[in-house]
């Protein structure tokens, strides 16, 4: 099972790489452009660890706990599981009210297109179902956290890889 597994984890991050690789570059390009505060919900709680906690901590990057102080020098990168989440979707109709810039991280799925239409830039995890069929033909295995984390690094590099040439 985890030789499975293991298959289906690389082929879903392959493909996030993929198909999202304009994603990545916008998304970086605009974060770059001013201070960057995170914002996950429930599990992907796990990209706000390690963007503070982790082994190579996410320099001036902040958590984001509530938009008041945010200003339009600020950027916003949302993390959640599926374009419908409530929490996220509240927090990104203050972030448009407020005209701050802002990149979601999500499974968009037909319900959620608001989270879509209100972010500036949108990265799509393709994570509809678990990775792994059981004998009831039910699918299990759900590594959103994983593949967050995975687009949380893509756009951490991208970033940095911006940062630094402005630097020279």
């Amino acid at each position: 099972m985890l030789k499975m597994f293991t298959t289906q984890v690389t082929g879903l991050l392959k493909r996030i790489e993929e198909k999202e690789d304009y994603a990545f570059e916008d998304g970086a390009r605009l974060l770059a452009q001013g201070s960057i505060y995170i914002f996950a919900t429930k599990e992907m709680k796990a990209v706000e660890y390690e963007a503070m906690e982790g082994a190579e901590p996410f320099k001036n990057v902040k958590i984001l706990n509530g938009t008041k102080e945010l200003t339009d020098a600020d950027r916003v990168l949302i993390f959640t599981r599926y374009s419908t989440d409530e929490t996220a979707l509240e927090v990104a109709r203050q972030l448009r009210e407020k005209a701050i810039p802002f990149v979601a991280v999500t499974t968009s799925v037909p319900e959620g297109e608001e989270l879509l239409e209100l972010a500036d830039v949108v990265i799509d995890m393709r994570l509809t179902k678990g990775l792994l069929p059981d004998d009831e033909g039910n699918r299990y295995g759900y590594p959103s956290s994983m593949a967050a984390l995975f687009v949380y690094y893509g756009l951490k590099f991208t970033i940095e890889e911006i940062l630094a040439e402005y630097e020279e």
